[in-house]
């Protein structure tokens, strides 16, 4: 077994039937072509490609890459595109012509690149169809969240804006190799479900979100005030009434459509 580079945040899935209920999950085709995030020594890309029609496998790892290389021309296995590159930079539109449709995304993902890479899916949902991803369980957890709970968070809110995150199923430490010290749980991000109100763009959203939870034990008027679009006070104070919510609140507890009402009305009153 190949030796895992902490600093990569390795950790290679072991665990066969995991591999097959996730793709089971993802409710693929044999017309799919499909990106796999991360494919390590191929525990995924393997089933997937006998599953679908064709798979993009996008590996960072030199060795990783060499030796999964190999074992598909072994194997002779032809539909696999293999990529050495690193995805927080790959052009993910540039993958339009090899998938002729909306992408569908599948990984076993290094924990350490959970939150860029879920905000790079984002950047591009215009071009995403699905996702069916494995997080640490922790992470996994602010995506789904609800208002009022210490794990809801900014990310939660811009996840929800563009994508539904439905849980699938729980993954215990015991599927990877060497075993990690959290859970792990796999998650569905449909960008085909986007939250029924979008009046605004994502970074205007963003303007929004981000502050409000940068401060999260403050009022959101304190919150917000401290913005780096320096909002007068009277400016939030007025666009909290307008979407009637109580000044006095913190930002764990507005819901997706307060936070879209009150971005647009800081945009009208302030001009974003």
């Amino acid at each position: 077994m190949i030796r895992a580079k902490k600093k990569l945040g390795q950790c290679f899935l072991v665990n066969t039937s995991i591999a097959h209920k996730m793709i089971r999950s993802a409710r693929l085709s044999t017309s799919d072509t499909v990106l796999e995030i991360g494919p390590g020594l191929g525990a995924l890309t393997m089933p997937l490609a006998k599953s679908t029609r064709h798979v993009v496998a996008i590996e960072k790892d030199k060795e990783l890459f060499s030796r999964l290389k190999e074992r598909l021309y072994k194997d002779r296995i032809t539909n696999v595109t293999l990529i050495h590159d690193d995805i927080l930079r790959f052009d993910l539109r540039g993958l339009k012509p090899l998938f002729g449709q909306k992408i569908i995304v599948l990984g076993n993902l290094p924990y350490n690149i959970s939150s860029p890479l879920v905000i790079r899916l984002l950047a591009n949902h215009t071009c995403m169809d699905r996702a069916v991803l494995m997080f640490q369980q922790e992470f996994a957890q602010r995506l789904i969240s609800q208002p009022g709970v210490k794990s809801y968070g900014a990310i939660t809110v811009m996840v929800r804006y563009r994508a539904k995150a439905r849980k699938l199923f729980k993954v215990s430490s015991g599927s990877f190799y060497p075993r990690p010290k959290v859970e792990s749980m796999v998650l569905e991000l449909d960008f085909n479900q986007p939250w029924p109100q979008r009046p605004i763009s994502d970074e205007q959203l963003r303007k929004v979100v981000k502050p409000a939870f940068l401060h999260r034990r403050k009022t959101l008027i304190n919150a917000l005030m401290g913005a780096p679009q320096n909002w007068e006070k009277r400016t939030i104070l007025r666009a909290l009434i307008s979407c009637g919510i109580d000044p006095a609140r913190r930002a764990e507890t507005l819901g997706v459509d307060e936070y879209i009402c009150l971005a647009q009305a800081l945009l009208l009153t302030a001009g974003g």
